[in-house]
């Protein structure tokens, strides 16, 4: 039985774990009979439990019309909480399984594209290598999405690029590493700049081969362009690392990426260093502040940051 007294709902009773997450599954589908084959319960159940669920908190949750399940106020009010509810219960119920000697559990860890093709490999590995009874599950995405994965208990840890484009007092960060950024270009057509490095000034006029939008990389390489008093030409604009790659291999334009990404995936690439001082950016380990990560993600993190 779960307390919501911070919704600021008036009223007696406790309300049942398992409504809340058929509460959840209709607000996330916003249709009761696809809401009720998720979470395996026939519809009729699942509308029951709905109806006392509102009974105890005294507010309708959903505004019912033909054809059409919105959220009312007040399950505008209870959705984020719910959902926050059944992710810190389900990683309680994983820690609670691990074993003694960590034979057992899950790590769900968020990292940005570059990092998932740089950093994680080895890493990973040897932690499957010690813990092989763990399961790994890995999402990729830019830091303000795992940001917010992590706020809604999605994630156990997130690597992400600081400074973080939301701050949020809830999140606890630990720098892991600060990483140099290359130039990566196609040996068949002529080098950047004039010499063993490139400056971000000699970028001007070069044809860029540049990330989607929300992308760190796409952020940094930009405001650097700007700085230097020009703005980036794109040959091509919108993919993810190994597209970004492909994509320069191929000839259609150069690309800033990440040295360690360049060490591992740089095979058919000239990769030229910037001239100092260059440009960095700075990798931190993010987790919630209001839950200790599970036993598992521990050790991942402390593997992490011996790294």
């Amino acid at each position: 039985m779960v307390r919501l007294d911070s919704i600021g709902m008036d009223y007696r009773g406790c309300v049942q774990f398992q409504q809340l997450q058929y509460f959840v599954a209709v607000a996330e589908t916003r249709h009761f009979t696809r809401a009720a084959d998720l979470v395996h319960v026939a519809q009729p159940s699942l509308s029951q439990q709905i109806k006392a669920l509102e009974r105890e908190l005294g507010a309708d949750l959903f505004l019912r019309a033909r054809g059409n399940i919105t959220l009312t106020d007040a399950g505008e009010a209870l959705l984020p909480l719910a959902r926050r509810i059944l992710a810190d219960a389900d990683t309680a119920r994983h820690e609670v399984q691990e074993l003694a000697q960590l034979r057992s559990g899950r790590v769900r860890l968020g990292a940005t594209p570059s990092l998932c093709t740089g950093l994680l490999p080895d890493v990973l590995r040897a932690f499957h290598d010690r813990y092989p009874g763990i399961q790994l599950l890995i999402e990729e995405g830019g830091s303000h999405d795992l940001v917010r994965e992590l706020a809604r208990g999605a994630l156990d840890l997130a690597l992400v690029v600081l400074p973080l484009p939301t701050p949020s007092p809830a999140l606890t960060t630990v720098e892991v590493l600060r990483e140099d950024l290359v130039v990566v270009s196609s040996p068949d057509a002529p080098a950047p700049g004039r010499g063993r490095t490139v400056r971000i000034a000699d970028l001007e006029g070069e044809r860029l081969v540049m990330f989607r939008h929300g992308y760190d990389l796409r952020e940094l390489t930009v405001a650097a362009c700007r700085a230097e008093g020009f703005e980036p030409v794109f040959a091509v604009e919108g993919g993810e690392m190994d597209a970004v790659l492909g994509f320069v291999r191929a000839g259609l334009g150069v690309a800033v990426v990440p040295r360690m990404v360049a060490t591992r995936s740089g095979r058919g690439l000239r990769v030229t260093p910037l001239a100092r001082p260059g440009l960095h950016r700075t990798i931190a380990l993010a987790h919630r502040s209001d839950v200790a990560p599970p036993r598992a993600a521990r050790e991942l993190q402390r593997m992490l940051l011996e790294r």
